[in-house]
């Protein structure tokens, strides 16, 4: 193969465009978004046509030409019009292959807007530096928080000036919450979710009835309701014909709770601080001793040991019964276990002058035994600890694993929810079928237990304690291997939680409909906004999940020249698909959560976050870049 290219380049000269390059679940969801809520031209760069979501790509209505090249290099660059684009987002390829495109795509276009995927987030922040209008972001950090959460049946949470963002369903809403974000909730048919319905205000029911009992109203005093006579239309008069009267039933006002959408609700609230999960020291303290026990897997060993430490138990007690001294008790028996017992001689047994008795000296015989038996026994210990470290090689679990999150699959995003999970003290089990898959080296520093092999998912569950789990995620990059896992964790625990990545949306519709106690997220459709909002300039917080549904939290500057200047809370809302939940404005640096007057106008040097779907960011990032 070689570095010439094929495929359809633009056949007219473009301009003002946006550049995707890649093939993958996150490139097709991506170029999902910018034709869909951003309608920009976009040119995709793939490796292979034939192969991964370029298919699918092709067939998207409004993507301006799909070109072929094996590699990134400075004809591909030319040949998707570099020189003229507007953006540029890499989400394909290691790192060190997307640090030299920006590079290179910053060369031919100075100006040029470039988003790039890196999983080294730390080095991607070195690379932004050395960029003009470049930002790095991670596919796999946006979207792992989100499964950690899921794994453990809780919300995830986004932090923005100090406060913890997160979505509580039916019961758990409380009466501080910031706004609605979704309706009709049901998990049968996630169709029929509304993310961000039209809400009434708190005093819309006020409204109401002062416009039902008013002046004008058509209700008199007492429930009766005036309705116009024959031939009166919307318009007559009010005094053109006589009024008839008809008692109103009480159950026809509206009143506070009354119609309300079927299904189940969802709202955004605000923490002081994220939660954690509550490990006591307790349940530590027996993981640990647990896991030592890993080290004596044979019966029969176990047997000996444990003999052997009733043996030097009953000699402990003789010494220190005929001594009646604990601490010099301790002191020789401690020395007689390591071998450095001081005998007694024939002439200090004749002169009287010996430790003294037979029962003695009978107990520091049976101590010193034992202690042969424990020496090679710890030094076993010792060297497969220091050589399994050396190999490269992580520990495998413990018998004594218990209340554990297994994850299925070690790549991008398995690493990502594993460190979460193991930075919020909960315990947690890899499984991989690559030795030399991103993540086994991570799990191996942290000290994480992985199940290595190719072996069937029910023996290597079996291996990763599936039992005693709590929950699984499946986050490999193939859905069917996901969905198996998830089946057979399923059938070898009925109680055990199960979250599955998945891309394909009508996939996981079933997969809610058929599974309780599960949930399932997809790293593009978590990642791909994020992408789009910062290919566009603005500044994505985080996601949040209600089931398949996506919802962004963005930051947003009020900058000279923007579109935004001069608009108030009714301009931004009104359209559908944004609410502002909080407001900093230019001459002070405090954050002011649900800011109630709707009327102020946005000046510049403002700063708002909002809660956004995918179309409502898109149309708040067009405003954003238009002139005022």
């Amino acid at each position: 193969m070689t570095s010439e290219g094929w495929g359809t380049p633009p056949v007219e000269p473009i301009s003002q465009h946006y550049i995707v390059c890649g093939g993958n679940a996150l490139a097709h969801r991506l170029v999902l978004e910018l034709v869909e809520h951003y309608e920009v031209p976009v040119v995709v760069l793939v490796a292979d046509r034939t192969r991964d979501h370029a298919p699918r790509i092709e067939r998207i209505t409004g993507v301006a030409a799909v070109v072929e090249y094996p590699n990134i290099t400075e004809e591909a660059l030319r040949a998707v019009s570099i020189d003229t684009a507007r953006g540029l987002a890499l989400v394909e390829g290691s790192d060190q292959e997307n640090i030299h495109a920006a590079l290179s795509a910053q060369g031919h276009n100075p100006s040029i807007r470039i988003v790039f995927r890196m999983f080294n987030q730390r080095l991607g922040e070195n690379i932004e530096r050395l960029l003009r209008n470049g930002a790095a972001l991670s596919g796999s950090a946006t979207a792992a928080p989100a499964f950690a959460a899921a794994a453990l049946g809780r919300p995830n949470s986004v932090e923005v000036g100090g406060r913890y963002l997160h979505i509580a369903f039916d019961d758990a809403i409380t009466s501080d919450r910031l706004c609605v974000v979704a309706d009709r909730i049901d998990r049968q048919d996630l169709s029929t979710i509304r993310l961000l319905p039209e809400q009434e205000g708190d005093s819309a029911q006020f409204v109401r009835l002062a416009q039902e009992f008013g002046d004008d109203g058509p209700v008199r005093p007492g429930g009766v309701r005036r309705e116009p006579g024959p031939g009166a239309g919307p318009d007559a008069d009010a005094d053109a014909a006589p009024a008839a009267e008809v008692e109103v039933e009480a159950e026809s006002r509206p009143g506070p709770g009354a119609a309300k959408p079927p299904g189940g609700t969802a709202a955004l609230q605000a923490m002081r601080m994220e939660p954690r999960e509550p490990t006591n020291w307790t349940r530590r303290l027996r993981w640990r001793v647990l896991d030592a026990m890993r080290f004596f897997t044979s019966a029969r060993m176990r047997l000996v040991l444990l003999t052997a430490l009733a043996a030097v138990l009953l000699a402990f007690a003789v010494l220190w019964y005929l001594s009646r001294d604990f601490g010099w008790t301790v002191y020789i028996s401690l020395l007689d276990l390591a071998g450095a017992a001081q005998p007694d001689q024939q002439a200090d047994i004749a002169a009287g002058t010996g430790t003294g008795g037979g029962w003695q000296r009978a107990a520091q015989v049976v101590i010193t035994l034992c202690g042969i038996t424990f020496a090679p026994v710890a030094t076993a210990i010792v060297v497969e600890v220091l050589g399994s470290g050396r190999r490269g090689l992580p520990r495998n679990p413990s018998a004594g694993t218990r209340d554990h999150v297994i994850v299925v699959g070690l790549g991008n995003v398995g690493t990502r929810v594993a460190i979460q999970l193991h930075e919020m003290g909960v315990p947690v089990v890899c499984m991989e079928r690559d030795p030399q898959a991103r993540g086994i080296a991570t799990a191996r520093a942290l000290g994480i237990p992985v199940v290595l092999g190719d072996g069937p998912f029910e023996e290597q569950l079996r291996r990763a304690r599936l039992k005693h789990a709590r929950s699984l995620v499946a986050v490999s990059g193939d859905d069917a291997t996901n969905l198996e896992a998830a089946l057979e964790a399923r059938h070898g625990n009925p109680d055990v939680r199960v979250t599955v990545r998945l891309f394909d949306d009508n996939f996981a519709g079933h997969f809610y409909k058929t599974l309780d106690n599960a949930a399932s997220r997809s790293v593009s459709y978590l990642a791909a906004p994020a992408f789009a909002a910062a290919l566009m300039g603005s500044e994505v917080r985080g996601t949040l999940s209600v089931f398949r549904h996506v919802l962004l939290i963005a930051e947003l500057t009020v900058e000279d020249g923007s579109g935004l200047i001069g608009l108030n809370r009714h301009d931004l809302e009104d359209p559908g698909g944004v609410r502002v939940i909080a407001v900093r404005f230019a001459r002070s640096n405090q954050l002011h959560w649900g800011f109630a007057d709707r009327t102020r106008r946005l000046a510049p040097g403002d700063r708002i976050v909002v809660a956004a779907t995918r179309s409502g960011l898109a149309r708040l990032n067009t405003v954003l870049v238009e002139e005022g």
